[in-house]
Order: C-alpha cells, then sequence, then structure tokens
C-alpha cells in the first residue's frame, strides 16, 4: 500500500514538472507569435506559413495551456492535448521539410515530448473515463 501511494505521489510530481514546463513553453513561443517577433515572423514565412497564422497558433497556444491548469473538464483537457500534439508534430515535420537545422527543429520537438509525457502521467481525475463522458 504504501509503495503505491509512494508510486501515485512521483507520477503527480512528473506529471506537475511536465506539465509547468510544457506550459511555459507554449506560452513564452504565443507571447512572441503573437508580438510579431521578426524572428519568429522570418522561421514562420521559410516553413512556407503566412503571418497571419502566428496570431491564430499563438491564441491556441494560450487557450490550451488554460484548458490543461485549470481543473474539471477532462473532455477540454483532451482537445488541448490533441491540439497540442498536432501543432507540435505539425511544426516538426516542416521544419524536417524544409531542411532546417537541428537548431530550429528541436524546441518543437522538446516541446512534442512534454505534451507527450504530460499527457501520459496526467492524474485521473484528468483524465476522460465513460464516467465522465456520462454524466457530460
Amino acid at each position: 500500500m504504501e509503495t503505491q501511494h509512494k508510486s501515485q505521489k512521483t507520477k503527480k510530481i512528473i506529471y506537475w514538472i511536465f506539465t509547468l514546463w510544457m506550459s511555459l513553453g507554449m506560452v513564452s513561443t504565443a507571447i512572441v507569435q503573437l508580438m510579431k517577433n521578426k524572428d519568429e515572423l522570418a522561421n514562420f514565412t521559410n516553413l512556407g506559413y503566412p503571418a497571419y497564422l502566428m496570431i491564430i497558433i499563438g491564441v491556441w497556444k494560450i487557450l490550451g495551456v488554460i484548458a490543461i491548469l485549470v481543473p474539471k473538464m477532462p473532455l477540454l483537457k483532451e482537445w488541448a492535448y490533441a491540439g497540442f500534439f498536432f501543432l507540435m508534430s505539425g511544426a516538426v515535420i516542416s521544419h524536417l521539410i524544409v531542411g532546417d537545422s537541428a537548431g530550429k527543429t528541436f524546441p518543437p520537438v522538446l516541446l512534442l515530448i512534454l505534451v507527450i509525457i504530460s499527457w501520459y502521467f496526467r492524474p485521473a481525475d484528468r483524465k476522460i473515463s465513460s464516467q465522465t463522458i456520462k454524466n457530460s
């Protein structure tokens, strides 16, 4: 019983470390995108994306972080995690397609890994269950 409690506590610590790290990464990159930073704009245009997409993605990142950090609403959290997964995997693929350096490809790879770890270690009260769906 004691080891199970320690295991749950360890998982919760891992969850919060990686979730806060992911959230910090998403919010900081969202701010850079919303401010239309010239380096970020150059990055987007190099990938072949229009500048206005930075604003859309920046807003989505902030809304996704809010959804993941606030209590309750497990279905919304699942959508946010899915959005982050598609966003960051798309960024990684985009960088690979245009032949960007590892230095430009690493940040979205790191955020993708953080998203996956945060999702995997999320506590039971932040997961969707059949009971959650019935109560909706």
